[in-house]
């Protein structure tokens, strides 16, 4: 990873901001180091940079033993709930909250739980992850009756060329967090957009984005 490739992200966050009248400051860039070296997770904290995301419970538990302790990871993929016990400990938010059994899973350790973000299957896609948004209002009620903090919502849109395709979906998800703020108002987190869309994400009030190949190049870990 080159260090101008990390300050070219954060240009464009600062400039999408700026854009939308929005504070930079109130956007936390994930770096998401999946499929990376820990030698490529050490060279942007030596940066300054805290935020990572992994999405393969073992990948995550075997960086974190490997690397800083006040680095905040961030879990952002689809996890089983015989993996949960190896995410919460290290995890600082589960950002794929998506049915009863993983809440069920994720509440069981020593101490309370990390908080989550409850992932919305928004576009009605039968190959990914993601609570229908019917069901998402009953997770959240269903979360906290357990103990788990709810601290907002997150969408991985349809695949598109083209970023602005994207921006419905975000918008979407802006609307229905508005909405279920109104009765569960510490849902303030909006994680959305990654490489190809970030700065439209940014515009409709991401708080949260998740940039990989932007930051990283392309993944390394083949097969990992």
């Amino acid at each position: 990873m080159a260090l101008n490739a990390y300050e070219n992200v954060m240009e464009r966050v600062r400039a999408a901001a700026e854009r939308a009248g929005r504070d930079p400051s109130e956007i936390t860039v994930v770096a998401v180091s999946k499929e990376h070296p820990v030698e490529a997770i050490r060279e942007l904290y030596d940066a300054g940079h805290r935020d990572f995301g992994e999405n393969r419970a073992q990948d995550l538990a075997e960086k974190a033993a490997a690397l800083p302790s006040d680095i905040r990871w961030h879990f952002i993929g689809a996890l089983q709930t015989n993996k949960a016990r190896l995410v919460r400990p290290v995890a600082r938010l589960l950002h794929s909250m998506d049915r009863d059994r993983l809440a069920d899973a994720w509440i069981k350790g020593v101490g309370l739980p990390p908080p989550v973000l409850v992932q919305v299957n928004l576009a009605a896609e039968p190959q990914k992850a993601g609570a229908a948004p019917e069901e998402v209002e009953g997770l959240v009620v269903y979360c906290e009756g357990l103990g788990i903090e709810v601290r907002g919502l997150m969408i991985i849109p349809p695949v598109s060329d083209e970023p602005e395709d994207s921006r419905r979906w975000f918008r979407g998800l802006r609307e229905m967090a508005e909405r279920i703020r109104d009765h569960h108002p510490a849902a303030t987190e909006l994680s959305m957009g990654m490489t190809d869309d970030f700065e439209v994400a940014i515009e409709e009030g991401a708080t949260m984005i998740r940039v990989g190949r932007a930051i990283f190049g392309p993944r390394q870990m083949t097969g990992a």
